[in-house]
């Protein structure tokens, strides 16, 4: 146990609102969550509470996003998709329009800024708002499954409240809609790590990407081979991340913890495995700032669900899996393909994968660090391989 306290932002409303059956984004997730921390009596204690989430305010929405395009997502919510929704990115395959969006799109905002309250009043020291982690909405236009910016927001009310806000995100998807609403500035500090543009949406995301005007050096992208795995993501966080967090200093980080990082996902090309979860959470932990941690992707519905209890587990300073696989994985867990807990079994890494990944990795790893690490007085370190 750890002496933080720890906020689950959630609303039993969402139960209700779906993505269509053939969408690959099921808003079952923070749902099935909740049911497994409750399993594993890790959620309603003291230090460990549930605090409900609620509607986002249009006025609250409206700070990023324009009042025209809020006006297209009440239209197509109500079944009304004009021209100009539809250039608004309203109605693709990843963008679908159904009567749940602009409902589910305020849940996840509104648990986004509660979560952000909680930790600027001092309530809650880690707060989960895992409705949310909508990082490619954009102010005036929607992509990837997103349609409000829940991250953004909180980050927004965190920097208006005087607060040096780090924007963590290693979801497998480059976080494009949360890069362009603070690329030119200081005081919210955006660090991406995700699969390379050049094999996943938004196709974006590259180490050239440093922020503009004001924010110039405040914006840092990682592009990560298609392949990668454990040992050299955490070598590249290590060496990336890190090293700009510690000197940045933020007061308050906010962490888009995406699951779709992990091997199987069917939307994604990486090779890892929920441990990595406990070593970047434990690692923010080890800052003793304020910790927002939104959730994100992750397509393999099991697979999201463990890493993203694995992350609360790990908040709440509990030991390893023991008292939670001793013989009861397979049926607590109704899991199938592993059932020994919460962590994911390790990956072999072949030598020809490591080949594929390393040099790439290297290069964007230095690239990096050329553009970014000198503007924030890091010494460039020798290159070093995974």
């Amino acid at each position: 146990m750890n002496d933080r306290k720890l906020a689950f932002l959630y609303a039993p409303e969402i139960e209700a609102l779906h993505y269509p059956e053939d969408c690959p984004f099921k808003t079952e997730r923070p749902t099935l969550t909740r049911k497994r921390l409750l399993s594993f009596g890790l959620l309603g204690l003291p230090g460990q509470a549930e605090v409900p989430a609620r509607l986002a305010t249009f006025d609250e929405v409206g700070r990023l996003h324009s009042a025209r395009y809020l006006d297209e997502l009440r239209r197509a919510a109500a079944g009304d998709l004009t021209v100009d929704g539809l250039h608004m990115g309203l109605g693709g395959p990843d963008t679908p329009v159904f009567p749940g969006l602009l409902d589910y799109a305020r849940y996840a905002c509104g648990a986004g800024l509660e979560a952000a309250d909680l930790l600027l009043s001092g309530k809650a020291d880690i707060a989960f708002n895992l409705l949310g982690g909508f990082h490619h909405a954009m102010p005036e236009k929607a992509a990837g499954f997103c349609f409000l910016n829940d991250v953004a927001l909180a980050c927004l009310r965190l920097a208006e409240a005087g607060k040096r806000v780090v924007y963590l995100d290693v979801d497998a998807h480059h976080g494009d809609g949360t890069q362009a609403m603070f690329y030119e500035r200081n005081d919210i500090f955006t660090i991406s790590l995700h699969e390379s543009g050049h094999t996943l949406f938004p196709w974006g995301g590259f180490e050239n990407e440093i922020g503009a005007g004001p924010g110039l050096g405040f914006n840092a992208n990682l592009s990560l081979p298609a392949g990668t795995y454990d040992e050299a993501f955490l070598s590249a966080f290590n060496r990336t991340a890190v090293p700009l967090i510690q000197a940045y200093a933020p007061d308050v980080v906010v962490l888009e913890l995406g699951m779709d990082t992990l091997a199987g996902d069917p939307l994604t090309h990486l090779h890892m495995t929920n441990n990595v979860v406990v070593d970047v959470v434990e690692r923010l932990m080890d800052l003793r700032k304020p910790l927002l941690i939104a959730g994100g992707g992750g397509y393999h519905v099991e697979n999201t669900v463990r890493g993203w209890a694995l992350a609360w587990r790990t908040a709440c300073g509990e030991g390893d899996e023991d008292i939670y696989s001793m013989g009861l994985g397979g049926v607590m867990l109704g899991n199938t393909e592993w059932a020994a807990g919460l962590r994911d079994r390790e990956l072999r890494v072949t030598d020809e994968r490591r080949q594929a990944v390393i040099p790439e990795l290297e290069a964007n790893i230095a690239a990096l660090q050329q553009n970014l690490f000198p503007r924030h007085g890091i010494p460039i370190p020798e290159a070093a391989g995974a």
